[in-house]
């Protein structure tokens, strides 16, 4: 009885890497779009990419982990002993996607989420921007700007509603400064 059952394992596993091998080869007839679509179905999330390669790699990548399962828990163990000795840029990456895991979750948003720049001035306060002779007042708001009575999420969104052109809302308003370009050397 025994051996039939693990006849019976291998043969369904066989089947899995077959069909995995048959998915992972189809995707190399599909279009962006589709990628696009087989992500969503297999992420359960969409994708802003339209990088043809790049989809390709991810969805078979996704399909594989799918079909095969995932890392192990010893590897997820190492990770997270690795990732405290990591640089504090991928620390505060991970702390972020832990949080949006626990308020996806809980159903709470967290109050801390998304950390204030510290380059922006205090809630209530003005901003004054010298264009072409025209004095602009932006109001900093909790959550966003106020400009001429309409809520922005950015301060490069103003910059290019009063220039009609692409800028850094920061370097734009005087909030930071360009970094001098580095001398070529001969």
């Amino acid at each position: 009885m025994n051996q039939t059952n693990a006849k019976k394992r291998v043969a369904t596993h066989r089947e899995q890497v077959a069909d995995m091998a048959a998915q992972i080869a189809a995707l190399e007839r599909m279009t962006t779009a589709e990628l696009a679509a087989r992500y969503a179905e297999v992420f359960g999330d969409p994708t802003r990419s339209r990088n043809k390669g790049y989809l390709k790699k991810k969805v078979a990548y996704r399909i594989q982990e799918l079909a095969e399962g995932g890392l192990s828990a010893r590897a997820l163990a190492r990770i997270d002993e690795l990732a405290e000795e990591a640089p504090i840029r991928h620390r505060q990456r991970r702390d972020r996607v832990a949080s949006a895991v626990a308020a996806a979750v809980t159903g709470q948003e967290d109050e801390d989420q998304k950390p204030r720049d510290p380059r922006l001035p205090a809630v209530g306060e003005v901003l004054v921007k010298k264009h072409k002779g025209l004095e602009h007042e932006v109001r900093v708001l909790d959550d966003g700007f106020e400009y001429q009575g309409v809520r922005y999420s950015s301060l490069s969104k103003i910059a290019r509603a009063i220039t009609g052109t692409t800028w850094n809302g920061y370097l734009f308003f005087g909030l930071t400064r360009r970094k001098p370009a580095a001398k070529a050397t001969r």
